[in-house]
C-alpha cells in the first residue's frame, strides 16, 4: 500500500506540474490574451528588437470616449476653437488662428483630413486618429493629405494615428512628433497616374523650421504603384532648409529618405532607424538619396539599419 500511495503521489505531482507549465501566465507572457496592437491584429506594434520603443497603435490616437459628429466637410472660422472627443465623418478646413484638434477621430472623404489655410497660424493636432475609406476619396477614389499646412506658420502634429492618405503629413514648417503613420493606400489620380505616396512630404521654400522627431513613418506601397518615400524632402518649389529629422523609425518608399537635393542647407538627420521590413535596403532602390553632404549646416550622424549597420548616403545627384 505504501508503494502504491507513493506512486499515486508522484503521478499527481507530475500532472500538476504539466498543467501549470503548459499554458503559462500573464507574468511570463505565455498564453496572454491578445489586446489592441498585439501581433495578429489589424494594428501590430511598430516592431520588436531594434524597432521597439517607437510609436504604434498603443501610444497614439484618442485617449477619451468619442461622440459621433457627421459634420461633412466643415470650415472652422473662429479663433481659439477646440475640438475634443469628436468622432468626425468629414474634414476640417481651418480659416482661424490657434485651433486645437485633440482626442478626436476624423474619417475623411475630402482631399484632406485637416487643412490649415494660408495666413493662419497656431494649429495643433494632438492624440487623434486621421484616416479615410479607400476608394471613397475625391481624387479618382483616393485621398491626398491627412494634415496639410498651406500656411507659412508651424503646425504641431503629435501622438496621432494616421493611415490611408497618399501624402499623410504635408508641410514645410512644423513640429511632427510621436506619430504612427502606416498603411498608406496607393491609387491612380484623376489623370490615370499613380499618386506618389509619402508618410511626410515637404516641397521646399519653407519659411520656418520643420522638426520630424520620434515618429514611426511607414510606406508599404509598392514602387510600381507610386511609392515615393517615408520622408520626402523635395525641392519642388525651392531649396529645402532648416529641417531636423531625428530619432524616427523609417521604412519603405522608392527611397526611404529624400534628403533635399544639391541646394539643401541646414538639414540634420540623426539617430534614425531604417527598417528593412518592406525592402532589404530600406526602400525599393535604397535607404537615402539626394543628400548634399557639402551643404552648409547639413549633418548626417548615427543613422542605422535595424541590424545596427550604419546608413551611408551617396552624394546628391
Amino acid at each position: 500500500m505504501r508503494v502504491l500511495r507513493r506512486l499515486l503521489t508522484v503521478l499527481l505531482l507530475a500532472l500538476c506540474a504539466a498543467c501549470s507549465g503548459g499554458g503559462g501566465s500573464a507574468e511570463d507572457g505565455k498564453g496572454a490574451a491578445s489586446g489592441p496592437g498585439r501581433a495578429g491584429t489589424a494594428h501590430p506594434p511598430s516592431g520588436t528588437g531594434r524597432e521597439a520603443g517607437f510609436p504604434d497603435a498603443n501610444t497614439t490616437g484618442p485617449r477619451v470616449p468619442l461622440t459621433p459628429h457627421d459634420t461633412g466637410d466643415m470650415a472652422i472660422r473662429t479663433d481659439g476653437t477646440v475640438i475634443k472627443g469628436w468622432d468626425i465623418t468629414g474634414s476640417l478646413d481651418i480659416y482661424a488662428n490657434d485651433v486645437t484638434i485633440v482626442d478626436t477621430r476624423i474619417t475623411s472623404a475630402n482631399w484632406w483630413g485637416i487643412n490649415l489655410r494660408p495666413g493662419y497660424r497656431g494649429l495643433k493636432v494632438l492624440h487623434s486618429t486621421i484616416t479615410a475609406v479607400p476608394g471613397n476619396g475625391p481624387d479618382n477614389g483616393g485621398v491626398d493629405y491627412a494634415v496639410s499646412n498651406m500656411s507659412t506658420s508651424a503646425v504641431e502634429v503629435g501622438w496621432c494615428d494616421i493611415s490611408v492618405f497618399g501624402n499623410a503629413l504635408s508641410m514645410g514648417q512644423g513640429h511632427i512628433h510621436d506619430n504612427y503613420v502606416h498603411d498608406l493606400v496607393p491609387f491612380r489620380n484623376a489623370g490615370g497616374e499613380w499618386q506618389h505616396t509619402d508618410a511626410v512630404i515637404s516641397g521646399g521654400s519653407n519659411k520656418g523650421r520643420l522638426i520630424i522627431r520620434h515618429n514611426t513613418l511607414l510606406n508599404p506601397v509598392a514602387v510600381g504603384q507610386g511609392a515615393s518615400a517615408s520622408i520626402g524632402l523635395f525641392s519642388d518649389t525651392g531649396p529645402v532648409s532648416n529641417t531636423v529629422v531625428d530619432g524616427n523609425l523609417l521604412a519603405g518608399g522608392a527611397y526611404t529618405l529624400y534628403g533635399g537635393g544639391k541646394d539643401a542647407t541646414g538639414i540634420t538627420v540623426t539617430n534614425n532607424v531604417f527598417s528593412t521590413r518592406y525592402h532589404r535596403n530600406g526602400g525599393g532602390y535604397g535607404a537615402v538619396t539626394a543628400w548634399n553632404a557639402d551643404g552648409s549646416g547639413n549633418v548626417w550622424r548615427g543613422n542605422r539599419f535595424t541590424d545596427g549597420t550604419p546608413v551611408t548616403p551617396a552624394p546628391a545627384g
